[in-house]
């Protein structure tokens, strides 16, 4: 035979269940009414709600857990970065991983896609405070990269933000926006807080 049989063997081709893991900033936008409040914060060193999906397929998982200010222990041989919260697929040999980002590490991730997409790092800024002036309007709180998974929707666990009044009084226990609206007296300054009509999107950068 004048070719090696190997020639002829047909060219690898790429399995469809195997998954090509990119890491993918994620930002949390939140918007609502503000009514006497003079800023909303999320605080970060509490619980997250979020549900998350498999890109590569329809699979979810809702209402997954994590705190932002604990990272998960990790054995001698993982490679992977410090993260916040993992899963396994069905199917999947590997985890994905979510990892939420401090304030320098979104400075970093945002660093990195200027460089990668020669623009400031897509649709929005880095998060903050949502202040009376953002009132009706979507103000990104929180940001995390995630490897193998797309957080895509929020949910309120009663206990993640911060409210400080026009008056300065500040509300850091049962500010439950599950429902979409919160309200409370600030018997100081003789006004009436609230924050009504929540909403929340996720957008990936």
């Amino acid at each position: 035979f004048p070719f090696p049989i190997l020639q002829y063997l047909p060219l690898p081709v790429s399995c469809p269940n195997v998954q090509r893991i990119v890491m993918v900033l994620f930002i949390l936008c939140v918007k609502a009414d503000l009514d006497g409040v003079e800023t909303l914060s999320l605080i970060k060193n509490t619980n997250l709600c979020f549900s998350v999906r498999n890109p590569q397929s329809d699979e979810t998982r809702d209402k997954i857990v994590f705190d932002p200010s604990e990272a998960l222990e990790q054995d001698d041989g993982d490679r992977e970065p410090p993260h916040h919260f993992k899963l396994k697929w069905e199917g999947s040999k590997k985890f994905s991983t979510l990892i939420a980002l401090d304030e320098e590490g979104v400075k970093s991730a945002f660093k990195k896609l200027k460089k990668k997409k020669g623009k400031g790092g897509g649709e929005v800024d880095v998060p903050r405070d949502v202040t009376s002036d953002d009132s009706g309007d979507y103000v990104p709180v929180f940001a995390m990269e995630c490897r193998g998974m797309e957080p895509y929707a929020f949910h309120p666990l009663g206990n993640e933000f911060r409210v400080v009044s026009e008056g300065g009084a500040v509300f850091d226990e049962d500010v439950d926006l599950s429902d979409g609206d919160w309200g409370e007296y600030d018997e100081e300054n003789d006004a009436a807080v609230g924050v009504n009509e929540f909403e929340s999107k996720i957008i990936a950068v």
